[in-house]
């Protein structure tokens, strides 16, 4: 095997498919990089088992052929390497050379043979939507994703395909984020959850830019095409939270409330709070202000911030994280804050429309709290 390309280009690809490469494995190989050329095109492949991400760009490619390199390591070495074209070259004992300036590093690869292959996914069944699209969908549900593997459904996201309607959901127990477009040229009803870990590097690998993802589900895997990037993860099997019955359809109050005021009234009363104190911050609702207090082992804290409406006299305590990550999704300037008691949840949802809908249980307070 014998190519040569731009730093720049080998780096990205090299960054881009080592997100599926497991650190440390029983299997060895699953520690490195396949390495494919072809007549002007070089791919890159990572996989853990699980997810995979191939990736391809275009090479000056003089000799074909297949080799598997440690991702840390090769990784490092083209980093460090200076701002030039870099040279790789392969002999038939697997002795690989990269040369880059006056910088030479000499390996030894790994025989391609045995690199686990990835899954196959029909591409019979599928949609595609502006990246910008599902990046924005990703960011405003995956923090609700569940890190509790006893319940391994709820550790992804429900995309749920609804006619031309695509909904996708996030749940742990605690917190409820909900996001729904209108996808035009698209009809169809189709469900299926997508591991969080494997969104997570689908948001890194979209761009804000022109341009639509693929998606191709089928019963076990899931396949997303981005330009010359290709992912495949394995889809979560079980039942997913039925996420409607989940939220109230009638509540006492509705107001409407300055999204950044409250986000900034939240965060100056939760800076007394850390991982070691973990108390809840206490939401008094007054008329047509809402004071908030927090108290822990250091000491109280107190501020108010006003809104459009009127509650009177209603206390509930919440996760000070859990819902300003509502917030901070929520993106518009003025939201719809609704409640009804305070043992119900507060729903968090858009002044029209329902382009997204946040739940945040609440904390039962204590007399000290």
């Amino acid at each position: 095997m014998k190519f040569s390309c731009e730093k720049e280009t080998l780096l990205s690809l090299i960054g881009t498919a080592s997100r599926a490469v497991t650190g440390k494995s029983a299997m060895p190989l699953l520690e490195g990089l396949l390495i494919d050329t072809a007549p002007n095109s070089l791919t890159l492949t990572g996989y853990d088992l699980s997810m995979g991400i191939r990736t391809t760009a275009e090479a000056d490619v003089i000799e074909s052929g297949s080799i598997v390199l440690n991702a840390r390591l090769f990784y490092d070495i083209v980093r460090k390497l200076p701002q030039d074209t870099v040279y790789l070259e392969t002999d038939d004992k697997l002795l690989t050379t990269i040369k880059c300036g006056r910088a030479v590093f000499n390996l030894i690869a790994t025989e391609a043979d045995e690199y686990p292959a990835l899954a196959e996914v029909s591409s019979e069944t599928g949609f595609s939507l502006p990246q910008s699209m599902l990046k924005s969908m990703i960011a405003q549900t995956i923090f609700s994703v569940s890190d509790n593997e006893s319940k391994p459904i709820h550790t992804g996201c429900l995309f749920e395909l609804e006619g031309s309607r695509l909904n996708v959901v996030a749940v742990d127990g605690y917190r409820l984020s909900v996001r729904r477009e209108t996808v035009e040229g698209i009809s169809g009803d189709m469900k299926f959850v997508v591991p969080g870990s494997s969104l997570r590097e689908i948001e890194r690998i979209l761009t804000e830019e022109e341009g639509d993802v693929e998606i191709f589900p089928d019963r076990k895997n899931i396949l997303f095409r981005i330009g010359g990037t290709t992912l495949i993860t394995r889809l979560i099997d079980g039942e997913f939270l039925n996420y409607r019955a989940a939220i109230p359809a009638e509540f006492e109050h509705v107001v409407k409330a300055d999204r950044h005021e409250l986000i900034t009234c939240i965060e100056r009363v939760s800076l007394i709070v850390s991982e070691k104190l973990k108390n809840p911050v206490r939401f008094h609702f007054d008329g047509s202000y809402v004071q908030m207090s927090c108290i822990t082992a250091v000491g109280k804290s107190y501020d108010e911030c006003a809104f459009d409406g009127t509650i009177d006299e209603l206390e509930i305590g919440f996760n000070n994280r859990y819902v300003l990550d509502a917030l901070r999704a929520a993106g518009d300037d003025t939201v719809l804050l609704q409640l009804k008691g305070p043992l119900n949840p507060v729903v968090v949802s858009p002044l029209e429309g329902d382009k997204y809908t946040y739940l945040v249980l609440p904390v039962r307070l204590k007399a000290n709290d």
